[in-house]
């Protein structure tokens, strides 16, 4: 992937509905240019497809946050496979660094935010945490 792959990718980003005419003409490239690297970026697999966000999907989790998680011995794997049972857990990293793993929490509301957090906390292995909270998203994949 080129450069030229790189600011159509950011382009779409930005407008996935934007016609092959207007990227070309935001990209400084012929019609053809685009519409043939867009088709090898989807035959590469780099393009896996094209979606649509709704105001609603950015309503859901009004209250979302970040729990960085640092566990004692060697308890990941089950820590891991505990916090895919709740429902608030939206994605579970692992991580290098202070923290072991960090977990993306959506609930409706705080005190349902603050009820996930202490069942989490509870969990046979969790040493330590720390949550953020997050106010806004500039930008989301």
């Amino acid at each position: 992937m080129d450069k030229t792959d790189e600011r159509l990718i950011a382009t779409l980003r930005h407008d996935a509905r934007a016609s092959l005419s207007d990227l070309a003409l935001r990209l400084g490239l012929s019609r053809t240019t685009v519409r043939a690297r867009i088709d090898r970026l989807q035959q590469r697999g780099d393009i896996l497809g094209f979606t649509v966000v709704l105001k609603a999907d950015t309503l859901h989790d009004p209250v979302r946050g970040l729990m960085m998680i640092g566990i004692e011995g060697r308890g990941a794997a089950r820590i891991t496979r505990q916090l895919h049972g709740m429902a608030e857990v939206r994605a579970i990293h692992s991580t290098n660094g202070r923290w072991d793993l960090i977990v993306e929490l959506g609930t409706e509301t705080l005190e349902a935010l603050d009820q996930a957090l202490a069942r989490i906390r509870t969990l046979d292995g969790v040493s330590t945490s720390e949550t953020s909270l997050l106010l806004s998203t500039r930008k989301s994949a």
